[in-house]
């Protein structure tokens, strides 16, 4: 089973990238932010659990996130692999998923870190703000906070999989087809 964790700073790249590899090795997406939606859209017991928290201003408990990463794990038994998106996002969830995995008698293949130089990522995001309209993608300041908050929260994490063997980075520099080669590469040479 292939098992990707996608991972790279805002502008990276890493929903272009992963519709990409998705259609190309026939990944399950999983994005817990995705997955929050449908399950308080369908009216679960996790996603009713989550909807009160977040009417509440609080965080939904990793429990309720690996919850439901079970259950869609569960619904996908056929799947080739699965691509991990936004999740895990400390150590914590990382060890928790492992855990998950485990049980399931699969595991993490490789975390793939697409990276860029700051520069090119403001550029990027303030170029991508103009045609979607975010307002988070308009304001240097705001990019950078957001570059930085990643780059804080993200280093332990591949440290984890770097220990694990697991950590390959890929410069997400040049154009979507260039990068595409280079994460198949790393994916196909694993």
């Amino acid at each position: 089973m292939l098992n990707i964790v996608l991972f790279g700073p805002p502008g990276a790249g890493k929903g272009t990238q992963s519709e990409k590899l998705i259609e190309k090795y026939k990944l399950v997406h999983l994005s817990t932010g995705d997955i929050l939606r449908s399950e308080i859209a369908a009216g679960t017991e996790l996603g009713m659990k989550a909807k009160k928290l977040m009417d509440a201003g609080m965080l939904v408990p990793d429990e309720v996130v690996i919850g439901m990463i079970d259950s869609k794990l569960d619904t996908n038994k056929n799947a080739i692999g699965f691509i991990f998106d936004g999740f895990p996002r400390t150590i914590k969830q990382a060890e928790a998923l492992d855990k998950l995995l485990g049980e399931k008698g699969t595991s993490i293949t490789m975390m793939l870190a697409l990276e860029a130089e700051k520069e090119e990522l403001i550029k990027r995001l303030l170029n991508r703000g103009k045609d979607s309209g975010r307002a988070d993608d308009q304001d240097t300041h705001i990019i950078e906070k957001r570059i930085e908050e990643y780059n804080n929260k993200t280093t332990p994490l591949k440290d984890y999989y770097a220990k694990q063997n697991k950590l390959k980075v890929i410069k997400g520099v040049g154009g979507i087809e260039n990068i595409f080669q280079k994460l198949c590469e790393a994916i196909d040479n694993n």
